[in-house]
């Protein structure tokens, strides 16, 4: 048990050192983050921590339920900070992911309901996607790039190595890193293009 709690430690707190500094930076106006999107994924968080923790993933669930918390707080800054472009395909992937949470109420499957939280997770970035492919710089690299080495490393924490327990933080991982990635290769690309218009 011992050193699983101690990768689940060191998984939570590379989380957190992502999301101290993008808290501070939604909060003083420098990031934009989008609401709509950091609602589902505290909540879809939420799901996967209580589905893991439930199958007994141990301390590899504490880099799932810390960063619930600090998404929602991200979320509540959002509001007041955030994007303010919503536009009809945003509106649609907030009901797309409230039915997700329906649809993991009405199950009794902890694996489904790891399953749909993942599927909404992905789902959960299109209106950031969409606001950080226009404006990439008001998109944090490293809250992206330190949330998946976290979920990476939480992995390896996971007392239950089963698809239940695996899965959410191996989507979580992937899907930060390549988010990361693509604001990566949109600032550079917006940089070229600037450089030949001068």
């Amino acid at each position: 048990m011992y050193p699983y709690i101690i990768i689940g430690l060191i998984a939570t707190i590379i989380g957190l050192i992502g999301y101290v500094p993008y808290i501070w930076k939604t909060f003083s106006g420098k990031n934009k983050p989008h609401a709509f999107t950091w609602l589902i994924w505290s909540l879809l968080l939420t799901i996967g921590f209580l589905a893991a923790a439930l199958k007994g993933g141990g301390p590899g669930t504490w880099a799932v339920g810390v960063p619930a918390a600090l998404e929602l707080l991200v979320f509540i800054i959002a509001i007041f900070k955030g994007e303010k472009d919503i536009d009809r395909m945003d509106v649609a992937t907030l009901m797309a992911a409230l039915l997700g949470i329906v649809l993991w109420l009405l199950t009794t499957n902890p694996l489904w309901a790891v399953i749909i939280v993942a599927s909404v997770d992905m789902i959960g970035y299109i209106p950031t996607i969409r606001k950080a492919y226009k404006k990439p710089r008001e998109e944090s690299i490293t809250v992206y790039t330190f949330s998946s080495v976290s979920f990476l490393v939480s992995l390896f924490a996971l007392r239950a190595i089963t698809l239940t327990t695996f899965l959410y933080p191996l989507t979580l991982f992937l899907s930060n890193g390549l988010f990361a990635t693509f604001v990566v290769a949109r600032r550079y690309q917006l940089k070229k293009r600037r450089k030949r218009a001068n």
